[in-house]
C-alpha cells in the first residue's frame, strides 16, 4: 500500500477538512504531518458543523485511526478543549487517536512570543494567528524545544521550567501582560490530561500500518503557498506544506508515496498579510465573502478575496506532485454572471510571466485575465448529468490549462454536498 497525500494549493482555508472526512471511508489511517491549532477543518455532516484544529479530520469514522504526527505542534491546551468538545458526539476518541512522541509541544510563552514578535513588526505584520506556532518551531529547530514524549519524563517539570526561563528573558523588552500562575496551572492540567491517551513512536506505527497493508492519508494542514520553503515568504506559515512535509512530518520514505490530492477553491483567497495577485478590493470581493462565508474558522478574521490564479496553482502542482485536483466552492461563483481566470502575469517592467517570480511580495504584479460565462443558477442537487454546460467548461477549462484531472467538486458544505467525477 502507499500513503496518499491530501494538501492545499493556495493560501489555506481550501475544504481540506471536509474532503478528508469525504474520503475517510476509505482508509485506514489518517495522519496529520505539520501545523498545528492555526487549522482549522471544518466538516459539515447530519445537520452538524464542527471545527478540528490538531485533530485529524477522520475521527468521526468509527473504523478509521487518527494519528498526530512529528511534524505538528501540539498545544495541550487547545487539544484538552478540542477533546471536550467531542464528547458529545459519543466518539471512542482513546481508541482511535494516536500521538507521536516526537511532535512538539507549544507551552503558554510561545503565545506570548508570537504576540510580542508580532507586535514588534508594527506595519510589517504577518497575520500570525497567534497561536504560538512559529515560537514553537524555532525552538524544535533550535533544538529546545519540549516534545510530546517528554511529558512522560520524571523531570518534565524542570524542562518546562528550564524553556519557560529562556522565554521570560525575551519576553522582558516587550511589554506583554500576563498571569503566569494562571497560564501554568492551565498548561499542566493540560499535560495531564494528555498523558491519558496513545503516546507513540509514530514513524514505527506508520510503517507498520504499511507493511500490514492498511491505507494511509496524509492530511495537511494550511496551504502550499504558505509553505516555508515555496510560498510567499516570509508571509508563510513555520512548517513544510508541501508532499514532502508528509515524509519528513510522518516518517515515511518517498517510495511510498501515492495519490496525492491537490484542493483548491473554484476561487482563491487569503487571511492575513501578504501578496495576492488576484485580489479583488471592490464590491465585486465584497459580494465573494459574503457568498462564501469567508470568514477564518480558527481566528474568525474575514479572508480576502479574488479570482482564481493559474500561475499559482501550477507553481503548487509543479511542486507536490499532484495526481488529482479536488475543486471546492464551485456554488459560491453562482451569483456571478462573468468568472475571470488569471492565465498570466504582467510584471512592473511590462514582461508576461506564467512563473511566479522570485520577488512576489516587492514586485508589482497585474493579473492577466480571460472571462467565461458564468452559470448564473443554483448548484443545490445537482448530479453529474445536470450540472451546467458553463460549469462544465469552467472545469475543462481549468483541466486543459493545469493538465490534472478534477476529479471531484463540492457544491456545498456538507459532505453530501460532493459530486465524484470520472475523467
Amino acid at each position: 500500500m502507499k500513503v496518499d497525500v491530501l494538501l492545499g494549493l493556495q493560501w489555506g482555508d481550501e475544504g481540506k477538512g471536509k474532503i478528508v472526512d469525504v474520503l475517510a471511508p476509505k482508509y485506514d489511517v489518517v495522519a496529520r504531518f505539520q501545523g498545528g491549532p492555526n487549522a482549522g477543518h471544518t466538516l459539515e455532516f447530519d445537520g452538524i458543523k464542527h471545527v478540528l484544529h490538531q485533530i485529524p479530520s477522520g475521527i468521526f469514522r468509527k473504523t478509521t485511526k487518527n494519528v498526530i504526527g512529528n511534524g505538528v505542534v501540539l498545544d495541550p491546551i487547545v487539544f484538552k478543549t478540542e477533546i471536550e468538545k467531542l464528547e458529545k458526539f459519543k466518539l471512542d476518541v482513546k481508541a482511535n487517536l494516536f500521538i507521536s512522541k516526537k511532535a512538539t509541544l507549544i507551552i503558554p510563552t510561545h503565545r506570548l512570543l508570537d504576540q510580542a514578535y508580532e507586535l514588534a513588526k508594527g506595519v510589517n505584520k504577518i497575520g500570525s494567528t497567534l497561536k504560538g506556532i512559529g515560537p514553537s518551531y524555532q525552538d524544535k529547530i533550535g533544538r529546545q524545544g519540549l516534545r510530546v514524549g517528554d511529558v512522560l519524563s520524571a523531570n518534565f517539570s524542570e524542562k518546562f521550567k528550564k524553556l519557560s526561563d529562556i522565554h521570560f528573558e525575551i519576553l522582558k523588552s516587550h511589554n506583554i501582560q500576563f498571569d503566569w500562575n494562571a497560564l501554568e496551572q492551565q498548561f499542566l492540567e493540560a499535560v495531564n490530561f494528555l498523558k491519558q491517551f496513545k503516546l507513540i513512536d509514530s514513524e514505527y506505527f506508520i510503517n507498520a500500518e504499511l507493511e500490514a497493508g492498511s491505507s494511509i492519508l496524509a492530511e495537511g494542514a494550511q496551504g502550499s503557498l504558505l509553505d516555508i520553503d515555496f510560498g510567499s515568504y516570509p508571509f508563510v506559515t513555520s512548517s513544510s506544506t508541501v508532499t514532502a512535509g508528509a515524509c519528513t512530518g510522518l516518517g515515511v520514505a518517498p517510495k511510498h508515496i501515492g495519490k496525492v490530492y491537490g484542493i483548491f477553491k473554484a476561487y482563491s483567497t487569503r487571511v492575513g498579510s501578504g501578496p495576492f495577485p488576484t485580489e479583488l478590493l471592490d464590491e465585486e470581493g465584497e459580494r465573494m465573502r459574503k457568498q462564501g462565508n469567508e470568514f477564518g474558522s480558527t481566528t474568525g478574521r474575514p479572508r480576502r478575496c479574488g479570482w482564481i490564479d493559474l500561475p499559482s496553482l501550477k507553481y503548487s502542482i509543479m511542486i507536490n506532485g499532484v495526481t488529482q485536483l479536488l475543486m471546492m466552492k464551485a456554488d459560491v461563483l453562482n451569483i456571478f454572471p462573468t468568472i475571470k481566470i488569471c492565465t498570466k502575469y504582467k510584471l512592473s517592467d511590462g514582461s508576461i510571466t506564467e512563473t511566479i517570480p522570485y520577488e512576489l511580495v516587492n514586485e508589482k504584479i497585474e493579473p492577466i485575465y480571460i472571462e467565461v460565462n458564468g452559470w448564473n443558477k443554483s448548484l443545490e442537487g445537482i448530479t453529474n448529468k445536470e450540472m451546467p454546460k458553463e460549469l462544465t467548461h469552467y472545469i475543462q477549462l481549468l483541466e486543459k490549462e493545469l493538465n490534472v484531472p478534477i476529479t471531484l467538486l463540492s457544491t456545498g458544505p456538507d459532505r453530501t454536498q460532493t459530486i465524484h467525477r470520472t475523467v
